[in-house]
């Protein structure tokens, strides 16, 4: 019976090692993706995955959508398509050599 179990362990510390190092880090990454786009709000000025640069116009809770104003006019972006916010990122010191 010690010998049944002998053999599974190399599978069973296999995948633990892909959960640990794989699937646990995805899912916490995937929560702060969908923190970050719940946080969003008007006046935000972002970039998409895509690299477009935009200021938030408006928000749609019921479809996750939002308006983004470009240059080019406004846009309708679904809200797991925006990469980053600048308005954080520009108020964080500079930093120099």
């Amino acid at each position: 019976m010690g010998e049944g179990i002998a053999s599974f362990l190399p599978f069973i510390l296999m995948f633990a090692v892909i959960y640990f190092f794989m699937i646990a880090p995805q899912m916490r990454k995937q929560k702060q993706e969908k923190k970050f786009a719940a946080e969003l709000k008007k006046g935000d000025k972002i970039i998409t995955k895509s690299g477009l640069h935009g200021k938030i116009v408006e928000l749609n809770d019921k479809d996750s959508s939002c308006v983004i104003e470009t240059l080019a006019g406004k846009i309708k972006f679904e809200r797991s398509a925006i990469s980053m916010e600048l308005s954080k990122s520009l108020n964080a010191p500079a930093k120099t050599k």
